[in-house]
Formats: C-alpha cells, structure tokens, sequence
C-alpha cells in the first residue's frame, strides 16, 4: 500500500461506486422496493464510517498489517455489497 491518503481515497471511492450503482438499480427498476437499496446505502455508509474509524486508531503496534487487514476487510464488505445490489 503506497499510504494512508490513497486507502481512504479507495474506501471513498468504492463505497461511492456502490452507493452509486444502487440509485442506477432504482431508477433501472422503478418499480421495485426502494427500501431494499436503502438498505444497501445505509450499510455502505456504515462500512464507511467502521473502516474510517479503524484507519485513525492511535493505538496500533504493526501499522503495516493493520492497514492491510482494512484494505482486506474493504474488499470483502465491497464484494457482499455488491452482490446484494446483483440480487435486486
């Protein structure tokens, strides 16, 4: 990871990028249930504001691992994500 800046900017941008695809599915798909793709922000948002909270932790022996395993955790949520936005 080249640093911290380009990890958020990541987080930022994927979790935009979902954020994003579940409005297109809305308007793709007017009439189906709107609350399911609430849903699916409101979790995004969440994952955001977790991995965000774990980057500023002061308290991190192995800040090389602990950043790794936030861009590992970053992956996984954005995969799940993804494919509840498939399932709709």
């Amino acid at each position: 990871m080249a640093s911290i800046k380009n990890l958020k900017k990541d987080i930022n941008y994927t979790l935009g990028d979902i954020i994003e695809e579940c409005y297109v599915a809305e308007m793709l798909n007017p009439k189906n249930d709107s609350k399911k793709t609430e849903a699916i922000i409101d979790e995004a948002i969440e994952v955001f504001d977790v991995l965000i909270e774990k980057i500023h932790a002061k308290n991190v022996e192995n800040k090389k691992a602990h950043y790794k395993a936030i861009s590992a955790e970053l992956e996984a949520k954005a995969t799940g994500l993804v494919k509840k936005i498939n399932k709709l």
